[in-house]
């Protein structure tokens, strides 16, 4: 195979196209089925709490210390191998080996129960850690696939075809599971399952056209030694060192880290604020309310992520940043006081539009930063690490509140502060190179 020169189309495509491949996890299983699937199995049961590891434990916290977990998980490794790809020279293989990680733990979900929650939650562990691992490396392909003038938009391009991918196979999804009897199943459980076979099989498939033509890495010829396995952590101290001397890189990675937060933490506890604290009028009013509002953030988040590469072109990246992160402190306040699905949808359009924006423009805006090096990975595993420190705070913080004061409404008001602070942040990153 020829190997596709820097900034060519083909290449940008296969890259972008990886995007199309993972995205189907993070909706079908991080957001919407597996969310509504994993509630019913309680509520079929008659249960709120489970009894795990010598104590009882209710559901919403029990996800989400797993969910907590799978990223601390992530954090330590991610390093660990980034910096391993870096010095051998193939980060490809470490890509492949987290996205079949994560295709056959979604796989793994079919068989998801109550009777067996050590496995079960197991299984979701690794499939959180395979998503999250794999676009440690797919990230830090970016400024070696792409030049600085191409990456805002093919960021945005590989976002909006992870959306539209995903919903396509959501919408296929939802058809087995709301008229499973046109598909010969006698109830909405199985259908519901094999959802969760088909992401696996999408996730695996689709990547194959990434990975045929992408480069393995860097060129670097590094021998194995027994200081190998720390080699990662050497590469983040050193990045760490290096941002002292980039004023620009240092203070945007730190209003990053707290903007980020909030956005990440709004992604992974939308779809419970919204069945815990809405007045949907019966169960099936609040599946088919919160599938809905999952469609509306993703469909319009195609639409956001192209506005906001047009934008940071004509306005500057920082600036645009700046823009859309007002924009979720304003989208903050107003569902602190949303009660009705309808005020939700109109909250989920809104969250879409920025939720695509601020994905893409900060992965690019973050590359455009980075000095000249060959060690792109580990530059994009101090980025991810950062992103997953930050979820694990933000979750821990927006449990907290909530579980002190009783209401999720209250943590709404914590993420609004968090996107003041990032805004605060990001007027203090010089302008001039973005």
């Amino acid at each position: 195979m020829t190997t596709l020169q820097k900034g060519s189309k083909k290449l940008l495509n296969a890259w972008a196209f990886y995007d199309w491949a993972n995205s189907v996890y993070s909706l079908t299983i991080a957001s919407a089925i597996f969310p509504i699937f994993y509630g019913a199995l309680f509520r079929d049961a008659g249960i709120e709490k489970i009894t795990v590891f010598g104590g009882e434990i209710a559901r919403g916290p029990l996800i989400t210390y797993v969910t907590s977990f799978a990223f601390l998980i992530v954090s330590f490794l991610t390093p660990l191998l980034s910096g391993i790809a870096d010095y051998v020279g193939n980060k490809k293989v470490f890509l492949k080996i987290f996205c079949y990680i994560g295709a056959v733990s979604s796989i793994g979900l079919y068989w998801f129960s109550l009777e067996n929650i050590y496995l079960s939650l197991t299984t979701y562990l690794f499939g959180l850690i395979g998503f999250w691992g794999s676009l440690v490396f797919y990230n830090s392909y970016l400024p070696d696939v792409a030049f600085p003038e191409q990456q805002d938009r093919i960021s945005a391009k590989g976002y909006s075809l992870g959306y539209i991918g995903s919903v396509f196979l959501l919408l296929l999804n939802l058809a087995m599971i709301m008229k499973y009897e046109w598909f010969g199943f006698s109830g909405a459980g199985e259908p519901t399952r094999i959802s969760f076979v088909l992401v696996g099989i999408w996730w695996a498939g689709f990547s194959q056209y990434s990975f045929y033509y992408l480069p393995k890495g860097n060129s670097n010829t590094g021998k194995f030694s027994n200081k190998l396995l720390l080699n990662g952590f050497r590469e983040l101290k050193k990045v760490w060192e290096k941002l002292g001397d980039n004023i620009p890189l240092k203070r945007y990675l730190a209003a990053f880290f707290v903007y980020s937060m909030g956005v990440q933490t709004v992604m992974l506890v939308a779809s419970y604020f919204a069945e815990e604290e809405l007045a949907w009028e019966s169960d099936s009013q609040r599946t088919t309310g919160l599938i809905i509002s999952i469609l509306l953030i993703q469909l319009v988040a195609v639409l956001g992520a192209t506005i906001t590469s047009r934008a940071s072109e004509k306005f500057g990246n920082i600036k645009t940043l700046i823009a859309i992160n007002i924009i979720w402190v304003v989208v903050c306040c107003y569902a602190y006081f949303v009660i009705t699905p309808e005020q939700f949808y109109i909250t989920a359009s809104v969250v879409g539009l920025v939720m695509g924006g601020i994905q893409a423009l900060s992965r690019s805006t973050y590359s455009k930063f980075l000095p000249e090096t060959k060690d792109t990975a580990s530059f994009f595993s101090f980025y991810d690490v950062a992103e997953k420190i930050g979820i694990v705070i933000g979750m821990f913080l927006y449990g907290l509140l909530a579980h002190v004061t009783g209401s999720m409404r209250n943590s709404i008001v914590l993420l609004g502060v968090i996107f003041i602070i990032g805004v605060v942040l990001l007027l203090k990153v010089p302008r001039k190179t973005t």
